[in-house]
């Protein structure tokens, strides 16, 4: 077992790690105040080849694995929750699916400008009534001739107010149950009956867009259908697997930076003529906050690791949602530490606080990931 992380990865981190505090840092806090979508970030990214990294070289990914995809998400997560959500979005649920179960017109033609960051791309499964049930679907394709008409709204979709492609879920078998439900590749600046309705203010993570999206007649050619029809549940859970790994990885993000902060806070902060890092309830929580972030960590990169070669449902569920409370816990303690400067936007812990709520929301809440576990260990 070797805990080392290969050459390469290594390089790419640092690489990734030193673009985050130059570039991203310094306006995570402005971005978020303005709710605005930093799409020079994301140019900056593509320029770097990071906006495809765990797609195949063939169709302009940087052909690296899952771990690789997982240390580049936590080095953003660490800088911007924002963008963090924004770029795990794009690479695992709305580029990964197309390489997955595209055809090779649909990689070239879909694939390739979301791996080479000619735009960024979006995924939408959750419907206004559904919530965690997120089967029990009201949108639906039905055929006309060689086309798709789609009907129905998709909420909380991040990304689709920016994207170049969304990857949408509907029925096509309202009889057939999960084996019902189909997946199609939308073109939102150029398909009719397409709108974007709301763009959500929400708790956090306001630079990354969240929607509310609607198909009126929606007419798309039978080429967009991704995979088979009644393939689209089989593939959305094989995604989540995915998707749940970079949740893990934004999260450790998240954690690592909201506990550098406190710690340079902690150092530099005297009362009592000490640096209040020498009191025992100071320190003993910035100890804490180290020991749940190596052990998010660890099973981030074991989940990561496995992905490529094994499944890995309860490995990711158990990742997410570990990582994702220990985002929370760790950001709570940040502010704890500072104090009142904690609860003040000149410094950074209430960003992620803030943030890292969604982590225990998104890909699934903690109550489902504790579901999907026990289901997987027999119970």
């Amino acid at each position: 077992m070797d805990f080392n992380l290969p050459s390469e990865h290594r390089m790419i981190r640092e690489t990734v790690r030193e673009f985050c505090d130059e570039e991203i840092a310094p306006i995570a806090q402005e971005i978020e105040e303005e709710h605005r979508y930093p799409a020079e970030i994301f140019d900056s990214l593509a320029q770097l080849d990071m906006m495809g990294v765990p797609i195949d070289e063939e169709f302009g990914g940087l052909g690296g694995d899952q771990l690789m995809y997982a240390l580049v998400t936590e080095e953003i997560g660490r800088a911007s929750g924002s963008v963090g959500l924004s770029y795990a979005a794009h690479v695992s649920l709305a580029s990964k699916p197309i390489e997955m179960f595209g055809t090779e017109e649909q990689k070239e033609r879909w694939l390739r400008p979301l791996a080479e960051g000619e735009y960024i791309g979006s995924w939408a499964l959750t419907e206004p009534g559904s919530g965690s049930d997120a089967s029990d679907m009201q949108t639906h394709a039905e055929t006309d001739g060689d086309e798709y008409v789609l009907n129905g709204t998709k909420q909380f979709i991040t990304n689709a107010s920016e994207a170049g492609s969304i990857l949408v879920k509907a029925v096509t078998d309202p009889g057939a149950g999960y084996d019902g439900i189909s997946t199609f590749i939308i073109d939102p600046r150029a398909d009719d009956g397409f709108e974007v309705t709301t763009t959500w203010d929400k708790m956090g993570l306001n630079a990354s867009p969240t929607c509310e999206i609607q198909f009126t007649n929606c007419r798309i050619s039978e080429d967009r259908l991704l995979g088979a029809e009644g393939e689209g549940w089989e593939q959305t859970k094989k995604t989540l697997d995915g998707g749940r790994i970079s949740i893990a990885a934004l999260s450790t993000g998240l954690a690592q930076g909201a506990f550098e902060a406190a710690r340079e806070y902690a150092t530099e902060r005297e009362q009592f003529g000490s640096p209040i890092s020498k009191f025992d309830a100071v320190r003993d929580m910035i100890v804490e906050m180290d020991r749940k972030i190596e052990r998010s960590r660890l099973l981030t990169h074991k989940a990561a690791t496995k992905y490529d070669t094994d499944e890995v449902t309860r490995l990711s569920s158990l990742a997410k949602l570990d990582a994702s409370e220990t985002s929370r816990e760790v950001a709570e303690d940040a502010v704890q530490v500072l104090g009142g400067y904690g609860y003040t936007t000149d410094f950074a812990p209430q960003r992620y606080y803030r943030d890292a709520k969604l982590m225990e929301i998104g890909e699934g809440t903690s109550e489902i990931q504790r579901l999907v576990l026990g289901r997987e260990i027999g119970l």
